[in-house]
């Protein structure tokens, strides 16, 4: 039975290939790439001249009848333009319909963003929550991060440069200024940066830079309950009152990052007043 196969490849450093990958790209009778002019780097490089298709998010229902075709005699190979393909990149479909048409599918380990600033990072890694691409919207990002804001396991998420100091308030405003953050900038390539801060150091130092590339950032779970003392819940809700928050959503932002009831919180902003 013939195989799809699903093989990573590098995130920027060319070395971070596998050997069996090469195999299988050599090997394979039709390589299906997210984006065919990205993909031909890789490949020319390598001297492979296996017949190259896109197949990206907006053709991706077309293009499954050109694949099954060569399914039906051969291997096919899919790729992302870095890293692991079908995580945050087209190849849902692809994989489950493979899988309902009763074709092998099987995964060629390799690069993969997720992993490298998560291991980087500093922040635990037992256990962790994937966010994929955040919102764009900035109400959906504040959102999304209001809903995760108690969770316990890191964090993990893309985020676009443009918006990345935006996010970091964000996360200061929702999570805690003191929430640890890891942001994974440009990994394996000449520019790696990991910038390891809270939310609100990071959250100013990237207002003051134009952070370029790939960005991976990766925000530390909520602390254990009770870890935060009275004093330190009082500065952290005068900060964020000082800040503009309504008292309601600092409660609500210091009680997810500190242990503490948002009732109990609240009740201390009224005493301060």
């Amino acid at each position: 039975m013939p195989t799809l196969y699903l093989v990573a490849t590098p995130i920027g450093n060319l070395e971070d290939i596998t050997l069996r990958a090469l195999r299988i790209l050599r090997e394979v009778k039709l390589i299906a790439a997210e984006d065919t002019r990205t993909s031909r780097v890789l490949l020319q490089h390598f001297q492979i001249n296996t017949p190259l298709i896109s197949y990206h998010e907006h053709n991706k229902l077309i293009r499954l009848d050109t694949i099954f075709q060569t399914l039906e005699t051969g291997d096919v190979a899919l790729i992302s333009d870095a890293g692991t393909p079908a995580i945050s990149d087209p190849g849902y479909e692809l994989v489950r319909e493979a899988i309902a048409r009763g074709y092998s599918v099987v995964p060629i380990p390799g690069a993969n963003a997720i992993a490298c600033a998560l291991i980087a990072s500093g922040l635990p890694t037992d256990g962790y929550v994937y966010l994929g691409f955040l919102p764009k919207k900035q109400s959906a990002r504040r959102a999304l991060l209001e809903s995760v804001r108690t969770e316990r396991r890191t964090l993990v998420c893309y985020e676009s440069p443009h918006r990345l100091a935006d996010t970091l308030g964000l996360i200061a405003a929702v999570m805690g200024a003191d929430r640890p953050v890891c942001v994974a900038r440009e990994m394996t390539k000449r520019f790696e940066e990991f910038y390891r801060a809270t939310a609100s150091e990071a959250q100013q130092h990237f207002s003051q830079e134009n952070p370029k590339g790939e960005i991976t950032l990766v925000i530390g779970g909520a602390p254990a309950l009770g870890q935060w003392d009275r004093l330190r819940v009082i500065d952290e809700l005068e900060r964020l009152l000082a800040a503009g928050e309504s008292l309601s959503n600092a409660a609500k932002a210091v009680a997810a990052a500190s242990g503490w009831k948002k009732s109990a919180v609240y009740e201390l902003g009224l005493q301060d007043d």
